[in-house]
């Protein structure tokens, strides 16, 4: 049932990757998105923001305090049929000289401890729970990264459709 979930979601996705392509501005965005340890939240809206936007926004994570991409945080993306396998944990200071267009936070300790970027960033914040924070069984935890992994497709959705 996982598994038909999943493929419905993604033969959904070349439609909304058509209504996100017209609706970006033509000039290709510049993304940071930050959380405490960019280890689950940040990674999941990185890895959706880049499927989301089709190549129209270069896209990056990090936190204050890096440690490793949750094991959790790519199971539910590999779920949602989306590899961030490859991604890892930065410190925020890696992007302190780079410009950026939005600058989005995704956890309020990072909305707090975010220092000032450069140039003509705009900040947001987004707060989403900590998806580590369940205790539980396996099976709860990986369904508290599901759904703040909806959470964060939902608001990435609506904040792309804004830009139009």
């Amino acid at each position: 049932m996982i598994i038909r979930a999943s493929r419905h979601r993604q033969d959904a996705m070349p439609d909304q990757r058509r209504l996100y392509e017209m609706s970006l501005p033509t000039r290709k965005l510049t993304v940071l998105i930050l959380c405490t340890a960019n280890s689950a939240r940040s990674q999941m809206a990185e890895g959706l923001l880049r499927e989301l936007a089709a190549g129209r926004a270069d896209v990056y994570s990090a936190g204050a305090q890096p440690s490793h991409v949750n094991p959790y945080a790519i199971e539910a993306m590999r779920q949602r049929g989306i590899d961030i396998s490859g991604q890892s944990s930065h410190h925020l200071s890696k992007y302190l000289g780079t410009e950026f267009d939005y600058v989005i936070t995704v956890c309020d300790n990072a909305a707090e401890t975010c220092p000032v970027f450069p140039g003509r960033a705009a900040r947001i914040h987004w707060s989403f729970p900590d998806p580590t924070a369940v205790s539980g069984a396996g099976g709860d935890l990986l369904g508290s990264f599901i759904k703040v992994r909806d959470g964060l497709e939902r608001r990435l959705q609506q904040w792309l459709s804004s830009l139009s």
